[in-house]
């Protein structure tokens, strides 16, 4: 099967051809359609998360056909779950210290065939194509996540407004909150795009809004963006830090927390996340902004994600037409 390999951090993806993979007992084999690449992705593939699997296929938003049946699937990131932890019998499956990870523990999207356990794949929504649905599988699973853990405030500011603020942006509008996106200063394509998607104001990340925020969350891997947010936030807001990595934050005075603010991160999904945001998106609609790349662009499609040049969400086109 053709597949793009990551040998080592740091390294380019390599085009491989590899075995077809061969489940085990409660897996299943899955013929890839398509898979979102990830900011993860580039955390793994730069070598910012220690220790993953090498070599390695990449990808955590994987929609395919299950082998001999006429059945879609969507895998995300979370892939097993040891289910006797502490973590996951109080209902915090995301944080089971055992827990494997889809593209990074084990094989994921970016390749023809994958495995996957059979408990931790999803059905998907009708209406959304393989292109369409796989944003929705960890840059929909993680801002819905996110979203909830924010609180229910009225205006909510996105910092960073790529795959999941496009998501979110929905949701949340849906929901009748009021949206206030912040790109990279002088990012004038993302703010038109962030009101487009109804954003009521759209600035630089380095901008304060026109109003106090009741939560905020960041969706760019940026410590300095932390007390810029605490610093938008009204008394009793929430900041949560969305991402699986973030460059280190820098000091800030008391003040910024004083009043009741909170600051918290969000870590991986639980299936009940999947399930929830998966029957909401299509009563929103959510409407997910794809640029599309072929399988052999891999390469191409991560390094547009580091440099902030997609508009929502890359996808690998997989399968072949």
């Amino acid at each position: 099967m053709r597949a793009m390999v990551l040998d080592r951090p740091s390294a380019s993806l390599r085009e491989a051809d590899l075995p077809e993979p061969e489940p085990g007992p409660g897996q299943l084999l899955v013929q890839v359609d398509a898979c979102a690449v990830c900011r993860t992705d580039l955390h793994v593939a730069d070598g910012e998360l220690p220790n993953p699997k090498l070599p390695l296929v990449l990808g955590h938003q994987v929609v395919g056909t299950v082998v001999g049946e006429d059945r879609r699937v969507g895998i995300p990131w979370l892939g097993w779950t040891d289910g006797e932890c502490r973590f996951c019998r109080s209902g915090r499956e995301n944080l089971c210290d055992r827990a494997r990870f889809t593209g990074y523990d084990s094989d994921g999207g970016y390749a023809e065939y994958t495995v996957v356990d059979e408990r931790f794949c999803f059905p998907l929504p009708e209406g959304y194509s393989g292109l369409e649905a796989a944003p929705l599988l960890c840059a929909g699973l993680i801002g819905y996540r996110s979203l909830r853990l924010s609180g229910e405030g009225e205006r909510l500011g996105l910092y960073g407004f790529g795959a999941s603020a496009h998501i979110v942006a929905q949701v949340a509008r849906h929901e009748g909150r009021r949206v206030f996106a912040f790109t990279r200063p002088g990012d004038e394509k993302g703010q038109a795009f962030a009101r487009d998607l109804g954003a009521v104001w759209a600035g630089s990340s380095d901008e304060k809004p026109p109003e106090e925020l009741d939560a905020a969350i960041i969706f760019a891997p940026v410590g300095a963006l932390v007390p810029l947010a605490l610093g938008a936030l009204a008394k009793g807001g929430s900041v949560v830090c969305a991402g699986i990595h973030m460059t280190d934050i820098p000091a800030f005075p008391y003040e910024l927390v004083w009043g009741e603010r909170v600051l918290r991160s969000v870590a991986n999904l639980t299936r009940r996340d999947g399930e929830e945001f998966l029957a909401l998106a299509p009563q929103v609609p959510v409407r997910t902004v794809v640029e599309a790349f072929p399988l052999e662009q891999a390469n191409e499609a991560l390094d547009r994600v580091r440099r902030g040049q997609i508009r929502g969400s890359a996808v690998l086109e997989v399968a072949r037409r």
